[in-house]
């Protein structure tokens, strides 16, 4: 489940291709808070209570859409406001700063986008607890388990988007081929928010 490309995958190529590696696994960093986050209350047992309410399921739904929707739209904005200018390759060791306010609107970006997606607060509070079994007692432990083992993949599957979207932008590619990569970003975001928008969670 995490191999498929989703808004935090598609978040995290795109930061290092326009970032550099560093910045992208900042990024990362926000969207296992997030997880982290969802995986205690789901321990704690207030993710059943959530996933058992419509109507919080709409909000985090709804904050969802918007917020997918306003990435897509800033990434179209961007590559219609992109200079002509060649864009030069990014030195590993020194990655561009993002839009010259530094990690902190990455981070935010992946905690948001991985904290309003209910279908992440689902995979957590129904989709893990059928793994586990045994003495009452110890299912708290083994959900904090299997959420452990979910951050271990998340991150290697992060750190895969990452490298490859570091490989593409140490390349150097010119400034037409980065306007179509931040619009394709933009409308595979806005098509996000719209299966997001249309998907029935309650």
């Amino acid at each position: 489940m995490s191999l498929i490309p989703g808004a935090n995958q598609l978040l995290g190529l795109s930061n290092a291709v326009r970032h550099g590696t560093a910045y992208a696994l900042a990024g990362i960093g926000g969207r296992l808070v997030a997880f982290v986050i969802l995986i205690g209350l789901v321990v704690a047992g207030l993710g059943a209570a959530l996933t058992a309410s419509a109507t919080a399921l709409t909000v985090i739904k709804w904050v969802g859409v918007v917020y997918l929707a306003w990435i897509g739209f800033s990434s179209l904005r961007r590559a219609w406001r992109a200079p002509p200018a060649a864009v030069a390759p990014a030195p590993a060791a020194a990655p561009a700063p993002a839009a010259g306010r530094g990690l902190r609107p990455l981070v935010i970006n992946e905690f948001i986008v991985a904290i309003s997606n209910p279908k992440a607060l689902l995979l957590f509070a129904a989709l893990l607890p059928q793994f586990t079994g045994g003495p009452k007692g110890g299912t708290d432990t083994q959900l904090a388990m299997l959420g452990g083992a979910y951050l271990g993949i998340e991150l290697i599957v992060g750190l895969t988007y990452v490298g490859l979207g570091s490989r593409i932008g140490a390349t150097g590619i010119p400034a037409r081929t980065q306007r179509r990569v931040d619009a394709g970003s933009g409308v595979c975001f806005l098509g996000l928010a719209g299966i997001l928008a249309a998907d029935n969670i309650v």
